[in-house]
């Protein structure tokens, strides 16, 4: 049985990029000899939602098919959209490999994420690809170290990877319809409960055309990482909040009993201190209650559609191979 390796790239108007990197996957993978024997498939998630001409061109290439979401989804959902759409007309046995379509996901890490995959019996493994090098300004690495540090205290983990990723299609269909991927792809992977492999890879540079991530949108990026963390980050938070809440009682009643079963003289600083420490705990007290109907909620996974899913994958599973 033939493995299909099956390339899913997002695209927003970069289809001179996408050919480029297609044309290298191709003279990469027909040259290295553990992939020459794969076949060869890619899909394009047109996240311009039909509004780029440009894609249309693709048509004509036998072995690329375009998937159009219905309005913009951004590069990460867009990314889950192309996945489900295609993942069902997969064999179990075939990989999966998510990459961005301007170049900056290099085509010559992909054997080593691949070999990784093939060499191992575990279809559960996930293999990311681990940022070594990346060619950005000094801005944008200054604001990465400040994203990073903030990530790492609010969700006592570091995401390092990107969309770049290779694993196999039976692991795609039983992930893929979890609802953490409607929020974030890349550190919705790194978030669950699977064994990942991290291969060293450095960034690379655009194939053409400019970069649209400005600061807003770097920003907003941010956050949808973090949203598939909400359990750890409400779990972290009621912590911290619990242990302000206590700190904020125990001074007080403390200042309390000093006042009324001693005569010794309290500094007036210490009255502001007492107010701003009941003042401070009150506040922990609201946000530790806000932060576990958060938590209670994100644990609160909505199963509807997951029978029907189950169904689907089934069939998908026992379709005959090509």
């Amino acid at each position: 049985m033939t493995t299909r390796l099956a390339i899913v790239c997002p695209c927003y108007r970069d289809v001179p990029s996408f050919e480029i990197l297609r044309n290298r996957i191709i003279d990469i993978v027909s040259s290295d000899s553990a992939l020459a024997d794969c076949r060869l498939v890619f899909t394009v998630v047109d996240d311009t939602a039909g509004q780029d001409h440009e894609i249309d061109r693709l048509a004509s290439l036998g072995d690329t098919s375009v998937v159009v979401p219905p309005f913009n989804l951004g590069h990460q959902r867009g990314l889950v959209y192309g996945l489900r759409r295609v993942v069902d007309g997969l064999n179990d046995k075939d990989i999966v490999v998510t990459m961005d379509a301007d170049g900056e996901d290099l085509p010559e890490d992909l054997p080593r994420l691949v070999n990784a995959v093939l060499g191992t019996p575990d279809d559960d493994l996930l293999v990311v690809a681990q940022r070594t090098k990346r060619n950005e300004s000094i801005r944008f690495r200054v604001l990465y170290t400040l994203f990073k540090t903030m990530f790492r205290i609010f969700t006592g983990t570091t995401v390092r990877s990107g969309n770049y990723a290779a694993y196999r299609a039976s692991l795609a269909r039983r992930i893929l319809f979890h609802p953490y991927f409607d929020l974030c792809y890349s550190s919705t992977l790194v978030s669950l409960d699977i064994p990942v492999t991290e291969v060293p890879c450095p960034r690379g540079t655009r194939y053409a055309g400019e970069s649209r991530m400005n600061l807003l949108r770097l920003f907003l990026h941010g956050v949808r990482m973090l949203l598939p963390f909400t359990d750890r980050i409400a779990v972290r938070a009621l912590i911290a909040f619990s242990a302000i809440f206590a700190a904020g009682i125990t001074m007080g009643l403390l200042v309390i009993g000093i006042r009324l079963f001693t005569s010794a003289a309290i500094p007036g600083w210490t009255t502001f201190t007492l107010l701003g420490a009941l003042i401070l705990s009150f506040i922990a007290l609201g946000n530790f209650i806000v932060l576990f109907a958060v938590f209670s909620h994100s644990r609160g996974i909505s199963l509807a559609g997951l029978e029907e899913q189950r169904g689907r994958s089934a069939r998908s599973s026992s379709a005959p191979s090509d």
